[in-house]
């Protein structure tokens, strides 16, 4: 793969330009471009781009809500291989703008594949640039920090470069963003057999566990319905003051994307209805930021973020580590950390918070995502601790 240089022009290509073995263009945000060829839904794909390191579960990690406006570079090579089902989703459709990939895509060899992955990204209105080098794109962005960027996959002209950059420019940056209220459920519902079903506040029975919806996965739903109670799920954004009018017997805070802190100031005083209650609360990413935040905790920018399935966390109850997949470009800073959050766990790549809880309340939350579509389970116990605090 060849990195060219800003100056160079893309339009009026003759046939030597690399454009003609290539229809593809990812634009970085510094000016620098690469040539690729595309497939799936032509058009232009914008997002902060990132890279996840998993060498399975593609399907899970593009349908997961928290890459809302993300363009992920995917490590692994062999994307495509066991094509794409309807029992791999991790919400109702592919929430990641795009994916950059090095190989072609790989044909399905699985026998629970049921359409193509190229097929699966035109349905989604959404597409993949192949024949990058993900190595030096990664290596980049470990170094140099993340930043927006854009896929051209003209649907006839090729755009100008000019043209596209002033595309980018104008793509707004994701510290400041509240992304989760776009991607949080607009209606209540319950979570029951792996299905969802709307209700009006007057049909919630009496003991229920309470799930604000950041961007929740289908995966953390399956495995809190395990507890004994009904689960109800509320859009983000909906009052605090009337979910615990009706007395739930915990309060799950789900992941989700965008900044911690934007949509912590815009339902500030709703959520902080929360720190006076002694029903169990249980947070993850975006839920665990959330937590962090109402007790006076501050949040920030990763260089690059953490995404992978294997990342070892230290858990400092037990001196134990523990592999855990993680999702996340946001953490809670250990800068003037309030005495009332106890730091439970820490991560063995860079000793950032993976997990605190709240002295004297039955509040606790992680970073990273033991619900673990994909990856190891090594923090599943995480949900049993919720249901023992559960009364």
């Amino acid at each position: 793969m060849e990195i060219l240089k800003s100056e160079y022009i893309i339009p009026q290509m003759k046939k030597t330009s690399p454009f003609d073995l290539n229809d593809c263009i990812l634009l970085l945000d510094d000016g620098r471009y690469f040539f690729g060829k595309g497939f799936g839904h032509k058009g232009n794909y914008l997002g902060e781009i990132c890279f996840n390191t998993s060498i399975t579960g593609y399907q899970e990690i593009l349908t997961d809500p928290s890459y809302y406006n993300q363009i992920i570079t995917f490590t692994f090579p062999h994307i495509g291989i066991v094509g794409s089902n309807k029992f791999d989703y991790e919400s109702e459709k592919i929430y990641a703008s795009a994916c950059i990939i090095n190989n072609e895509i790989t044909p399905p060899s699985n026998h629970r594949s049921e359409i193509s992955f190229e097929k699966w990204l035109i349905k989604n209105k959404k597409a993949c640039i192949t024949g990058i080098d993900t190595r030096i794109l990664t290596k980049d962005i470990r170094d140099s920090g993340s930043s927006n960027c854009l896929i051209h996959f003209p649907k006839g002209k090729v755009e100008e470069l000019n043209t596209l950059k002033t595309i980018l420019e104008k793509f707004p940056k994701m510290e400041g963003c509240d992304l989760a209220t776009k991607v949080s459920t607009k209606k209540i519902y319950s979570w029951k057999n792996r299905k969802k079903k709307y209700l009006t506040q007057k049909n919630i029975k009496k003991k229920f566990i309470a799930v604000i919806d950041f961007g929740i996965k289908n995966n953390i739903l399956n495995i809190l319905e395990s507890i004994k109670y009904d689960l109800v799920v509320f859009p983000c954004n909906y009052p605090v003051k009337e979910i615990l009018s009706m007395a739930p017997k915990g309060i799950f805070l789900s992941n989700g994307p965008g900044d911690p802190k934007a949509i912590y100031k815009k339902y500030k005083s709703s959520f902080d209805l929360l720190k006076n209650i002694e029903v169990p609360i249980f947070g993850i990413c975006l839920g665990h930021q959330i937590l962090s935040l109402m007790f006076g905790a501050l949040t920030k920018k990763m260089h690059h973020g953490h995404r992978g399935a294997n990342h070892p966390i230290k858990n400092h109850g037990n001196d134990s580590v523990e592999i855990t997949v993680q999702n996340h470009g946001f953490v809670v800073s250990k800068s003037k950390l309030p005495k009332n959050i106890i730091i439970t766990h820490s991560s063995l790549f860079d000793d950032s918070i993976a997990g605190i809880k709240i002295k004297g309340k039955p509040f606790f939350s992680v970073q990273y995502h033991p619900e673990s579509s994909p990856g190891p389970q090594d923090s599943r116990y995480l949900f049993n601790e919720f249901m023992d605090l559960i009364k």
